[in-house]
């Protein structure tokens, strides 16, 4: 029996008790925390939190009204206005009063599991304003004992620390793949003075601006359109689908943009990023929303927005001016860039190399952010598994691989679980067969009763087998066996390999003999039902803690038919004291 079981069976014999937020845990509103110069500056040592997705969002100089928080003395913050929440080890100052900082009770619960619970409940899923004391203070918490909460932790940690580990080495790899791709890009088109260089305004047929979309006139059907800020978020290099639609109704001064057009965004955020440019090489006629600038031209489309995204053109794009803290661009701006211009069959050379430097790029780009996603997933499954299975002691998982490993991570952090037999097991059915039928043989046929009905010279079952009577007084009667047999009125069960041993099972199952017996039903000749039977519930340790129980229990066997050859009494002191301890061991107590 594990230590966590053990603790289970003393502290909490009955099930996990339920707490609210508010009983066991404190917060504080950070007013004396409110940093009040917004001047921000990287070389400043304080960091100004928010509790969203930007987290950090600069540093201040500001030493007054800092919370002190530490690696023993952490914090939750938490965003009154937005549901997020982050976990806080060092000292900060805070952006406003929306903000609550949550401390624990640690006579009743440890602050990191606390932390690990308000993920599994979703805080940012839910529709909200200023509600920590009348909705989230109110919210029910499964509390295991200390020991237990520290060993969930401990788990979920483990995988937080990994996924964080993996997310830094695949940013890595995916930053240094860039790289490697823009310096070829750039070293290909990169050309002598024999390539003319010309300035975009010479080889456009036509420049324009597109007209304002705004957000609420994006529908989900109507004619294709692209907004500004979809260049910079969606599109790279060039594209063929547009993710958006709006109404002819919306534009009273529609623009619209072909196959083979270039658009600029002239308006974003930074220098380095303003005037990105992405080509267009889809079939429907589109729509070019506000701050777009679209340019027609003869030219290879792929080959100019190749051309456009090198350093060389990105230096050119940079004299954008900045207004208001947000930088803008124009179409005079774009008309001045200068790029290199082969012939037409030349373009096409190099677009066709650069297109499979853009596909390896691409796939990196899916690649590498899915399995980052796909491990904080994975997190947050076992996250929510374990949490579950803390409060309502069940476990569910789509996929088999999944709920395998959900039943040995319950396993490991509880000590055991419950599962139906149907589900440890492979049921075989026994077969229809009579003795006038058959030849005489060495096989034992069961058929229901304490032993074998007969023998005969076939078998249909070969291998560790724990069958249980279906039929007769002796229906629910169970027998492990290692041989050849012919299984005909009975259940058959094969244990699942890494779910359970045929051993453990028997003796299990034997231990529940008198329930099993008293499952029987019908007039005349009662039964079991194999359905019924499918759905017992079985306390199931880990492999090794199975194997450990039949170690004893087999020694005990042993001992007691060794006994048989002359010392009756003490054959029925042993028996007795066997079927105790198999009892005890094979007694645990569920969760109410």
């Amino acid at each position: 029996m594990s230590k966590l079981e053990e603790l289970i069976q003393e502290l909490c014999p009955n099930g996990v008790e339920y707490s609210t937020f508010g009983e066991i845990t404190n917060y504080e509103q950070p007013s004396k925390y409110i940093v009040n110069n917004t001047d921000y500056n990287d070389e400043y040592g304080i960091p100004v939190l928010t509790a969203g997705q930007t987290f950090v969002l600069g540093y201040t100089d500001e030493t007054e009204g800092i919370y002190i928080a530490s690696k023993n003395n952490p914090v939750i913050i938490f965003d009154d206005f937005t549901g997020a929440f982050k976990w806080v080890d060092f000292p900060f100052k805070v952006k406003s009063s929306a903000m609550k900082m949550i401390i624990a009770d640690e006579s009743k619960t440890i602050l990191r599991y606390i932390y690990h619970v308000m993920g599994n409940i979703g805080f940012l899923s839910i529709e909200h304003k200023r509600l920590w004391i009348s909705t989230y203070s109110a919210f029910k918490v499964p509390l295991p004992p200390l020991p237990i909460q520290r060993e969930i932790v401990r788990i979920l940690d483990n995988f937080t620390e990994l996924t964080e580990e993996l997310t830094a080495e695949l940013t890595a790899e995916l930053t240094a793949r860039k790289k490697q791709y823009e310096f070829y890009r750039d070293y290909l088109l990169t050309f002598d003075d024999k390539i003319p260089k010309v300035r975009l305004k010479d080889i456009a047929t036509d420049i324009f601006r597109g007209a304002g979309i705004k957000r609420d006139q994006v529908t989900v059907d109507g004619i294709p359109c692209v907004r500004y800020g979809e260049i910079y978020t969606t599109y790279n290099t060039w594209f063929d689908k547009c993710i958006s639609h709006t109404q002819l109704d919306y534009v009273s001064a529609p623009k619209y943009f072909e196959y083979g057009d270039i658009l600029f965004a002239i308006t974003g955020e930074s220098v380095e990023d303003i005037a990105k440019s992405v080509a267009y090489v889809g079939n429907e006629k589109c729509l070019a929303g506000g701050d777009i600038v679209v340019m027609k031209h003869e030219q290879n489309p792929k080959y100019l927005a190749y051309v456009l995204d090198t350093y060389d053109a990105g230096r050119q794009k940079c004299k954008g001016k900045i207004k208001s803290k947000v930088v803008h661009s124009s179409i005079p701006a774009i008309e001045e860039i200068v790029v290199p211009l082969p012939s037409l069959d030349i373009q096409e050379r190099f677009v066709k190399v650069l297109d499979n430097f853009d596909a390896i790029c691409a796939e990196l780009n899916i690649g590498l952010p899915a399995e980052i996603e796909a491990r904080k997933k994975q997190y947050e499954f076992y996250r929510d598994a374990l949490l579950t299975f803390a409060e309502t002691g069940e476990i569910t998982a789509s996929k088999q691989a999944e709920y395998n490993a959900l039943i040995k991570l319950c396993q490991y952090v509880f000590g055991f679980i419950r599962l139906p037999l149907g589900e440890i097991s492979n049921v075989f059915r026994g077969e229809y067969i009579t003795k006038k039928s058959t030849r005489e043989g060495d096989v034992p046929v069961i058929l229901g009763g304490q032993e074998p009905a007969y023998y005969i010279d076939k078998a249909n079952h070969e291998g560790e087998i724990v069958v249980i009577a279906r039929s007769g007084a002796s229906a629910g009667f169970v027998s492990y066996w290692e041989q050849p047999i012919f299984v005909t009125d009975g259940f058959g069960y094969e244990a699942k390999e890494g779910l359970t041993t045929a051993k453990y099972l028997y003796y299990i199952l034997k231990n529940m003999e008198p329930t099993l017996n008293a499952m029987k039903r019908g007039a005349g000749v009662p039964h079991v039902s194999g359905e019924a039977l499918a759905r017992i519930v079985l306390p199931i340790p880990p492999i090794s803690e199975q194997k450990r129980i039949v170690s004893i229990l087999d020694r005990f066997d042993t001992l007691c038919n060794d006994l048989t050859s002359g010392l009756p009494a003490e054959i029925e002191v042993r028996q007795k004291q066997y079927e105790y301890y198999r009892d005890k061991m094979l007694t645990f107590q569920p969760a109410e």
